[in-house]
């Protein structure tokens, strides 16, 4: 989010996916048993999204995984980066057709389930695929690398478990997505989401501002303008460069900025944080406030509930008084 692995490498690395033959066995044979009892019945459009809690995990997650991928998101309410992944993701399982099904797990009144996936900060994204659990990413992304992801996961569900998804009945609902009012600004932030689709960054930038010139505080807009700005500033450079400068003068505060942006979009949080971190206890004046004002721009991208952006604070704050 940011994503905390823009980069989303390895997002879907088909060599962690262990004992995948005994997997798409047992997927097979799940579809042979809902095969003799009619097939698996189309599902109305609104059943692609569906809350799950720790009593339900093995029904609604496992056991339908074996029919077609699952996504999980886990969220809170409290979590800023969540209200604008969660939107997103339950509209691209719709979009999808039911090429996967989204569940949404809240941590709050699941912590087992969020100490099994061994999550570390919110929002956090799995897939189980044919009962193999897979990481996809930590953090709200932008939709195109969303969707990247996803297409990734659909074909591997595909090719290497034979999972295709379930059918949808699109009349099943044909009122659903109307009695969901737009809200005041799904206009400009669906600007922002196209211009990042199609790689106008500058676009997405100016969307988010138009909404924030309205209403400073809206979350989904402050959350969106750090990444794209973000996305924006790595865009042109050279990342090898960067890194050499950064590494051979460590009192080069330009060259040290750069690489801890460089370091957030790779999704080495931490590296990114402690680098500027240092960067203010080593300076003073113009350097130091350069170095401060660009670690809150990151904590931004990050969101403030994240625990790293808690610790970072801390250290930020000792490093300052």
């Amino acid at each position: 989010m940011q994503p905390r692995n823009m980069s989303m490498s390895g997002v879907v690395d088909l060599a962690a996916v262990k004992a995948a033959g005994e997997a798409k066995a047992k997927a097979e044979q799940a579809r042979a048993q809902a095969a003799r009892q009619g097939g698996t019945a189309a599902v109305a459009p609104s059943a692609l999204v569906i809350d799950v809690d720790e009593a339900g995990f093995e029904r609604d997650v496992l056991q339908r995984s074996a029919e077609v991928p699952v996504v999980i998101d886990f969220w809170a309410e409290w979590c800023q980066p969540c209200k604008q992944l969660g939107p997103l993701l339950e509209r691209l399982a719709v979009e999808y057709n039911g090429r996967f099904l989204l569940a949404k797990v809240d941590v709050d009144a699941n912590q087992m389930l969020m100490q099994q996936f061994g999550i570390q900060g919110i929002p956090a994204v799995f897939a189980v695929v044919a009962g193999q659990a897979l990481p996809l990413f930590q953090g709200a992304a932008p939709e195109a690398q969303v969707r990247q992801t996803l297409d990734q996961l659909v074909q591997v569900a595909e090719e290497r478990f034979g999972l295709t998804g379930i059918p949808v009945d699109a009349d099943a609902d044909p009122h659903a997505a109307a009695s969901v009012p737009a809200g005041p600004y799904d206009a400009l932030l669906e600007a922002a989401m196209s211009a990042l689709d199609a790689g106008d960054l500058a676009g997405a930038v100016q969307a988010y501002k138009n909404v924030l010139a309205d209403d400073p505080g809206h979350p989904e807009a402050k959350l969106g303008l750090a990444q794209a700005e973000l996305l924006q500033r790595v865009q042109s450079v050279d990342p090898a460069e960067v890194r050499k400068k950064a590494a051979d003068d460590p009192a080069d505060v330009t060259a040290q900025i750069a690489a801890a942006d460089l370091d957030l979009v790779g999704g080495h949080v931490q590296d990114a944080f402690g680098r500027l971190v240092d960067t203010v206890r080593r300076t003073a004046g113009e350097d130091r406030d350069a170095a401060r004002l660009r670690l809150l721009e990151l904590f931004e991208v990050i969101g403030p509930e994240d625990p790293r952006v808690t610790t970072a604070r801390q250290a930020l704050a000792r490093a300052l008084y």
